[in-house]
């Protein structure tokens, strides 16, 4: 009993130790793969901005990750009717591209819901592309849903006035979240093909899952294959979703190899914290976030983020030619080149009171920002009158929301603080880039009844 017991002991320690090994390696790799990403490309005297003679050929509007929120999906494609109808330098939309996960579990009602919903809004003039997240890969029936109710391949190449849209679903292979060799074969040939008869022109590549270690959420909710398909490949201009992390994060552009932008969500944000994901703050469901591409004939590529609440744009990246990889503006190096650490106004005020439910909600001055960056953490201290910290804190800051305040509020729960007693708080700010701003003075409040 005692040899089968140490032998049990033995494979299970081998196991243990060879789980412990392929966790060493993928840090290790993890490392590495953002060295690189973070110190390749060259400084620029300023980022660009899209020239006033800039004339697309093509224009295309994206959203992603709508979880059965069809109501947002109306609401994109309205606005993008009603932005571009009669726009000025180029009128109209040539083509729409959700990136999947637009049902929760891939049941067939919500490809029936969401298919009737464009019905409803796309016009017959405009194609519609959509592809397989990996909520549709829960069900095993994802292919003929998707056959049955849009009429086309899952995995499918649209030339739109010339330029090759390559919309890849893929096949599930072991996992949700990973593909078939088959499925990224195809990917591969496709994209030859494409480049092909190019000349100048990008090419766009649309697929679910980041391209692992790019985008801004791509290390988590990223996809390893996919990098082994795109690099290598300059004039791809690559879509993605997944991750839900807000496009107005600058770090969801990256030109590392090639053009990697995430494009936020319709449904639900998703944030890190302190490098941590998962993490959902308060407001996070108020996401509804597209992508608006346009392009030229000649390798220019302007790419825009829209808020559908806020009805406004939130960033503008223009590249001048995406053929010249050296030139490429928006690298981790140069974008963080261009960032600066957040500053607090001289005046600072805080106040905190109850809300309906009993907690203790703070509001403060917020610290500004590097034009085009964003604030996207905050270090908070309260002290009370004889100097003991009575809550500490790091917080995500609500720039996902778009709000035109100057004032975050923070919920301190119930029990932070006393009713009628005085307080002061003192607080870092940390840019998306990792840069800090000097620790603001102790700002005296009260906790008013």
């Amino acid at each position: 009993m005692m040899k089968v017991l140490k032998k049990i002991g033995r494979i299970i320690g081998i196991i243990l130790a060879s789980i412990l090994g392929f966790l060493a390696l993928l840090c290790i790799i993890t490392l590495c793969w953002g060295a690189v990403q973070h110190s390749v490309g060259t400084v620029s005297e300023a980022l660009p901005s899209t020239p006033s003679d800039f004339v697309p050929a093509v224009r295309l509007v994206l959203f992603t990750d709508t979880h059965n929120e069809n109501d947002n999906v109306a609401d994109a494609i309205d606005t993008a009717y009603r932005l571009f109808d009669e726009d000025k330098t180029y009128k109209g939309v040539d083509a729409f591209f959700c990136l999947g996960d637009f049902s929760s579990v891939g049941e067939e009602g919500a490809y029936q819901a969401y298919a009737d919903t464009l019905a409803a809004h796309v016009r017959k003039q405009t194609p519609c592309i959509t592809i397989h997240g990996n909520h549709e890969f829960k069900d095993p029936a994802y292919v003929q849903y998707f056959q049955k109710h849009f009429g086309y391949e899952p995995d499918t190449v649209t030339e739109i006035n010339g330029f090759s849209c390559i919309a890849f679903s893929g096949e599930r292979s072991l996992t949700e979240w990973t593909f078939t060799p088959k499925s990224l074969k195809w990917l591969s040939q496709s994209i030859e093909d494409a480049e092909k008869k190019a000349g100048d022109k990008p090419i766009f590549v649309f697929q679910h899952p980041h391209p692992w270690g790019t985008v801004y959420g791509s290390s988590v909710w990223g996809n390893p294959q996919i990098n082994v398909v795109l690099n290598g490949h300059t004039n791809i201009v690559d879509f993605s979703g997944h991750s839900h992390f807000p496009m107005n994060d600058p770090r969801s552009i990256n030109q590392a190899s090639y053009t990697a932008v995430g494009c936020g969500t319709l449904h639900r944000f998703e944030l890190d914290k302190n490098g941590v994901v998962n993490q959902h703050p308060e407001n996070c469901d108020e996401a509804a976030q597209m992508c608006i591409v346009e392009a030229d004939n000649d390798g220019s590529v302007r790419i825009r983020g829209y808020d559908l609440l806020s009805d406004s744009y939130f960033c503008d990246y223009y590249t001048d030619n995406v053929n010249d990889k050296a030139a490429f503006p928006y690298t981790y190096k140069n974008m963080k080149a261009h960032d600066k650490a957040p500053v607090f106004p001289k005046k600072m005020q805080a106040a905190a009171r109850k809300n309906d439910t009993g907690e203790w909600l703070l509001t403060f001055t917020e610290a500004v920002a590097a034009p085009g960056y964003i604030v996207h953490e905050y270090d908070l201290q309260i002290k009370d009158e004889a100097g003991k910290t009575v809550w500490q804190n790091n917080i995500v800051n609500d720039y996902y929301t778009l709000t035109d305040g100057d004032t975050a509020t923070v919920n301190l729960g119930a029990d932070a603080l006393e009713e009628g007693k005085s307080y002061t708080l003192t607080i870092r700010a940390e840019s998306a880039y990792h840069l800090y701003s000097e620790k603001s003075a102790e700002i005296p409040f009260a906790a008013e009844k």
